[in-house]
């Protein structure tokens, strides 16, 4: 298992849980951005610069990604990309994206897509909090036993 962060968007606290996880157990993990990351020198955390634009970053994820990886964002197309290439997606409030529950996310996306372009004022998602971090840090955990059974 290798994990990819779409580290734009990715909140500070989340990538220090990752750069702990990835210290402690050696999982490959790499950082997908299209500005500077910086990282703690480490020989399995590398940072990975991708050109500026739409989705270049996701774009890349999903190129690189094989059945197996863990992908972190909170951008529900790019989980739904990386669940159907056999990959699982977490979220920074660990939420586990799943063949499941992937279609039900993108339809709510697309949904509030479509009524903040009519008008609506939906808000966006409240500031990540305590209970957030440790859903996330215990996820990772569950998913890092996992894969090292």
């Amino acid at each position: 298992m290798k994990i990819w962060v779409d580290a734009d968007a990715c909140p500070v606290v989340i990538k220090e849980i990752l750069f702990r996880a990835a210290q402690r157990t050696g999982v490959e993990t790499t950082l997908v951005a299209n500005r500077p990351v910086r990282i703690p020198p480490a020989p399995n955390i590398r940072f990975l610069q991708v050109a500026s634009g739409f989705d270049v970053a996701d774009n890349e994820i999903v190129k690189r990604v094989v059945p197996g990886d863990l992908v972190i964002t909170s951008d529900i197309p790019l989980a739904a990309e990386v669940v159907e290439k056999g990959g699982q997606a977490l979220s920074p409030r660990g939420e586990l994206y799943t063949a499941e529950n992937i279609r039900s996310l993108l339809n709510m996306r697309d949904f509030m897509d479509t009524m903040r372009a009519s008008g609506v004022n939906t808000g966006g998602p409240p500031a990540l909090n305590q209970a957030d971090r440790q859903a996330f840090a215990n996820q990772l955990d569950r998913l890092l036993a996992l894969s090292y059974r």
